[in-house]
């Protein structure tokens, strides 16, 4: 697929310790690279990646906005959606630093020394893999987002003590350091398709040969879903589960996803029980830990049909 890039004035002739990978489509990662600009950010750029969002519109706005940028920065925009996996594989061979960032364009940075300190843990460290965690500091208050604010601030929005327990799985691409020589013998699996599971996979992979670091340097999930996208979005990912039980059972059968899947397999009439899930979670006026219980029955229903 034919690529086409542009690169900002400061891009030449640099050589950045720490490569901030941007993938987006259909939305406007504007915010998220001002925010980055305005750090100390000495040693690093940016590469940003529209995964065929097909508006030249908003490509040249953001081809104006990188090119007064004194932060060095490429742009590339791809006329089709490659997917999550090999866009962000896509991203790793464009970038010439020796970590790479795998940053979200939904995200944005809790605290101005944001990338500064992840260059000081490079420094000190060279982790071979390091998560930052992410937060809901800055993420929006509406009721519409209230069920998925909730689930994620149950089961997502750990300190990095917490992650630590299960390293491999409290990883994600929305802040994820990898140093080059990991990630190019371990990317991301191209087979992944659609939403949910890749970035996981990709950690057990990776975790039978390097240390996953977690570390306190987190940044805000701006992208909130509201319910019925998180649910469409659980509908995408049964069949990229299916794919991590097939290859990693040791690991993903003591997680309480499959173990709440296997349960609710054994559940008499599940199919017709199924939908009734959904409804809960979709209806406004019920409280909403009950909707966000009843959304995590629905993914693990979902699951059911694959363990």
């Amino acid at each position: 697929m034919k690529a086409r890039v542009v690169d900002n004035p400061a891009w030449a002739g640099v050589a950045p310790r720490l490569s901030v990978l941007i993938p987006f489509l259909r939305d406007d990662p504007s915010r998220l690279i001002a925010t980055l600009a305005e750090a100390d950010a000495s040693g690093a750029e940016l590469v940003i990646m529209d995964d065929g969002t097909g508006d030249p519109a908003l490509t040249r706005r953001l081809a104006d906005m990188l090119a007064a940028l004194p932060l060095p920065a490429r742009l590339i925009t791809l006329p089709a959606n490659e997917g999550r996996s090999r866009g962000r594989n896509r991203l790793a061979q464009a970038a010439r630093g020796r970590h790479l960032l795998f940053l979200d364009s939904d995200m944005l940075p809790d605290a101005p020394s944001f990338l500064a300190d992840w260059l000081a843990l490079i420094s000190a460290e060279d982790p071979a893999v390091a998560f930052g965690g992410f937060s809901l500091k800055q993420a929006s208050t509406e009721t519409r987002f209230a069920v998925h604010r909730a689930m994620a601030a149950r089961t997502e929005c750990l300190d990095a003590a917490a992650r630590s327990l299960a390293p491999e799985k409290y990883v994600y691409t929305s802040n994820l350091l990898v140093r080059r020589d990991v990630f190019e013998a371990e990317a991301f699996d191209p087979a992944f398709t659609g939403w949910g599971w890749e970035d996981v996979e990709w950690a057990m992979r990776v975790a039978r040969q390097w240390p996953v670091r977690h570390v306190d340097v987190p940044a805000t999930h701006m992208g909130l879903d509201e319910t019925a996208e998180l649910a469409g979005k659980y509908e995408q990912s049964a069949a990229n589960f299916a794919r991590v039980v097939e290859r990693h059972f040791e690991v993903v059968s003591t997680y309480p996803s499959y173990r709440a899947a296997c349960r609710l397999k054994r559940l008499p009439g599940l199919k017709t029980i199924r939908p009734w899930f959904k409804r809960l979670a979709l209806t406004e006026v019920a409280p909403v830990a009950a909707r966000a219980f009843s959304l995590r029955l629905y993914r693990a229903a979902l699951y059911a049909d694959r363990v």
